[in-house]
C-alpha cells in the first residue's frame, strides 16, 4: 500500500572473455570439460551454454528456453540416486530420492546407500557408464558427488563398447577417448580434497583455495583462471614431446656409434672413434642435445591432437621409423667412408697405410679424422630433424610438418647450442689433433665441404623418411578403423595379423569405397564379405555376424544397380593410389 514500483535490477556474473575460447581449445585437444557447481540447475545450464560446455546439438529448444537432453544436465541428488547402490538389508531411512515420474528429487523413505569398507558409497558402474559420457552439467553438487563422478569415470570401461562410442559421436558429437579415462578436477574448498587426491590430476585455486586443497592437489592455479588449465595442457604435452625428441635423437646416435665402433674394431682391430672422440660425441648426445631439444617453447599446435593415453609406449611408430631411417643413412655413409677411402676428395691414404708409415705418431690419420667429422655433422643436422615429431595425419595435410626449420628463430637456446657445437667441432678438428687423435694440422677446405655436404644429406633424407611414413603408417582415422575390426583367435602372430588387417581391410576397403562411391566403413564391410566368399584360408578368416552379412548384401545390391563390378576379381587386381 502506498508503494510505487520503480524497477527491477538483475545481477549477472559474466564469464571472462577468454573462457569460451579456452574451452574450445580443450575440446579440440581431446579434453572434455564438465561443470560441477553448487548453483541452481537453470543457472548452471545458462552458463554452460554461454561457455560452450553444452552444445546446441545437446539441447532441445522449447518455448521456455533450451532444455538439455536426457543425462546432459542434472542435479547432485538426482545423480547420487541414479548411480549409487542401495543396501536393502538395512531398514529404510528418510532421504532424497529422484522420482522419474515427477522428474524431480523428492524426500521419502528408502533404503540407505551401500557403503564400502572406507565408508564411501558403492557405485553402480553400469548406471554410471550410461550417464557420465553425456553428463555436462552437475548442479547443486556436493563434494561427495564430485568424488563419485571421478571414481566412476576412472573405473569406466565404456571405451571398449565401440558401438556405443560411435553412437555418441554420430548423435551428440561426443568423442570417448579410446583408452582408460584420465580425469582432472578443479577445487578450492577443504571438502574438495578427496576428489583432488582421487583424480589423476588435481587443480587447486591459488587465490580462494584453502591450504587443505592446495596440499591435496597436483597443480595450483595462481590466477584462478580456466585459461591456465589450457596452458598446463600445452606445457605438459610439450615436456612429453621434448623427452620423446631427445630419446629419438639419442637412440639414433647410440645405434650408429655402437655399430661403427664394433665393425671398425672387428675389421681394423681398433675402433675408428677414439675414447676422447666418444666423450665429445656423448657430450653432444647428452648435455648439449638435451639443452637444445628440451627448450622448445610450447605452441597451440599441441592442442590440435588428441591425448596419447596411459598405455601408449614411449617409442611410438613414428619415432621408430625416424630412428631406423636416419640410422640407415648414417651407417651407409660412415661404412662407405670407412671401407672405401678413395671416395674422399684429394689424395687421402687409408688408416692402415698411415699406421704403417707412422707407427709411433700421436696423431690420427686423415681418413679417420674425416670419418669422425662426418659422424658429428650427421648428428648436428639430425638434431634439426629431431625438432619435429611428425604425425601421419599432419604430414598429409600441412607443409609445416615437413619443415624442420619452422619456429627455430623463436628458440634462441637451440640456435645457441647449435652454434656452440659447430664452433667447438671446428676448433677440435683444426687444433686438437694430438689430444683427440685427429690428423695433424686439421682438414683442408675440400675435406670440410665434403664432411658438411655428407652431413647435410640428413635433411633431404628426412623427406624420404616422411614419405615412407605417409605410405606405410596408417593415419589416426585409419588406425581407428583397424582397431574396430576384431580378429579371430589363433593363426599367425599378432603383429602379422595386424599388418594383414591393415593391408586387406583398410587398403581394399578404401578401394571398394571408391568404386561404389560409398563410405570407407561400408567399403571395409564389403571387403570382409568378399574375403569370406572368395579366399577361404584359415589364417585369413575374419568373424562376421549374420547382421553384418545381411547389411553387406543390402549395400551390394543397392550400390551395384548402376555399376557392374565383379567382386571376386577385385581381390586379385593391382591398385595404385
Amino acid at each position: 500500500k502506498n508503494v510505487t514500483f520503480l524497477g527491477m535490477v538483475g545481477i549477472e556474473d559474466p564469464l571472462r572473455p577468454e573462457v569460451k575460447d579456452a574451452i574450445q581449445k580443450c575440446n579440440s585437444a581431446g579434453v572434455d570439460v564438465r561443470m560441477c557447481t553448487g548453483d541452481a540447475l537453470a543457472t548452471a545450464i545458462s552458463i554452460a551454454l554461454q561457455s560452450g560446455i553444452l552444445k546446441r546439438s545437446q539441447v532441445q529448444e522449447t518455448e521456455a528456453g533450451p532444455v538439455p537432453l536426457e543425462h546432459f544436465a542434472m542435479t547432485g541428488p538426482e545423480f547420487r540416486d541414479r548411480v549409487s547402490c542401495v543396501d536393502s538389508s538395512q531398514p529404510k531411512v528418510l532421504r532424497n530420492v529422484y522420482d522419474a515420474k515427477k522428474g524431480r528429487v523428492v524426500e521419502r523413505m528408502e533404503y540407505p546407500y551401500l557403503l564400502d569398507a572406507n565408508g564411501e558409497r558403492v557405485i553402480n558402474q553400469k548406471k554410471m557408464d550410461e550417464i557420465w559420457p553425456k553428463l555436462r552439467v552437475l548442479a547443486r553438487c556436493q563434494p561427495e558427488d564430485k568424488l563419485t563422478l571421478v571414481r566412476g569415470m576412472r573405473n569406466s570401461k565404456v571405451y571398449q563398447n565401440k558401438a556405443y562410442c560411435e553412437e555418441l559421436k554420430e548423435k551428440f558429437d561426443i568423442e570417448i577417448f579410446p583408452d582408460q579415462q584420465v580425469v582432472a578436477v578443479t577445487g578450492d574448498g577443504t571438502n574438495d580434497a578427496p576428489a583432488l587426491k582421487q583424480a589423476d590430476v588435481g587443480f587447486a585455486m591459488g587465490i580462494v583455495g584453502t591450504d587443505t586443497a592446495k596440499q591435496a592437489c597436483d597443480i595450483v592455479l595462481l590466477d584462478d583462471n580456466f585459461t591456465s588449465i589450457k596452458k598446463a595442457i600445452m606445457w605438459g604435452r610439450n615436456v612429453y614431446d621434448s623427452i620423446s625428441k631427445f630419446i629419438q635423437f639419442q637412440l639414433t646416435v647410440n645405434v650408429v656409434a655402437i655399430v661403427v665402433a664394433v665393425i671398425g674394431a672387428t675389421v681394423y682391430s681398433a675402433s675408428p672413434l677414439s675414447a676422447v672422440q666418444m666423450l665429445w660425441i656423448n657430450l653432444i648426445m647428452d648435455s648439449l642435445a638435451s639443452l637444445a631439444l628440451a627448450t622448445e617453447p610450447p605452441t597451440e599446435i599441441l592442442l590440435d591432437r588428441k591425448p596419447y593415453g596411459k598405455r601408449r609406449p614411449i617409442l611410438s611408430k613414428v619415432m621408430k621409423v625416424n630412428i631406423l631411417g636416419q640410422s640407415l643413412l648414417q651407417l651407409t655413409v660412415l661404412l662407405t667412408i670407412l671401407f672405401y677411402p678413395a671416395i674422399i676428395p684429394g689424395d687421402v691414404e687409408s688408416n692402415d697405410d698411415y699406421k704403417d708409415a707412422y707407427p709411433n705418431s700421436s696423431y690420427g690419420s686423415t681418413h679417420w679424422t674425416i670419418l669422425f667429422n662426418v659422424f658429428v655433422w650427421l648428428q648436428l643436422f639430425n638434431e634439426l630433424n629431431s625438432r619435429k615429431l611428425q604425425t601421419t595425419k599432419r604430414l598429409k595435410t600441412t607443409w609445416s610438418e615437413w619443415n624442420v626449420f619452422e619456429g627455430i628463430s623463436k628458440n634462441w637456446r637451440f640456435v645457441a647450442v647449435l652454434v656452440v657445437t659447430t664452433v667447438a667441432q671446428v676448433v677440435i678438428v683444426q687444433v686438437g689433433g694430438s689430444a683427440f687423435k685427429l690428423c695433424e694440422g686439421g682438414l683442408s677446405l675440400n675435406h670440410w665441404l665434403f664432411s658438411v655436404g655428407l652431413g647435410a644429406l640428413s635433411l633431404p633424407w628426412q623427406f624420404v623418411v616422411n614419405m615412407m611414413m605417409v605410405l606405410i603408417l596408417p593415419s589416426e582415422e585409419e588406425q581407428i578403423l583397424v582397431n574396430n575390426i576384431k580378429f579371430s583367435p589363433g593363426g599367425r602372430n599378432s603383429s602379422s595379423r595386424r599388418w594383414d588387417l591393415l593391408r586387406r581391410n583398410v587398403r581394399h576397403g578404401f578401394n571398394y569405397a571408391r568404386v561404389f562411391n560409398t563410405s570407407v566403413k561400408k567399403g571395409i564391410l564389403i571387403n570382409r564379405m568378399t574375403i569370406l566368399r572368395g579366399t577361404n584360408r584359415p589364417n585369413y578368416r575374419y568373424p562376421i555376424t549374420k547382421s553384418d552379412s545381411l547389411e553387406t548384401e543390402k549395400i551390394i545390391r543397392s550400390l551395384a544397380r548402376d555399376r557392374v563390378v565383379r567382386l571376386g576379381s577385385m581381390q586379385n587386381q593391382n591398385r595404385t593410389y
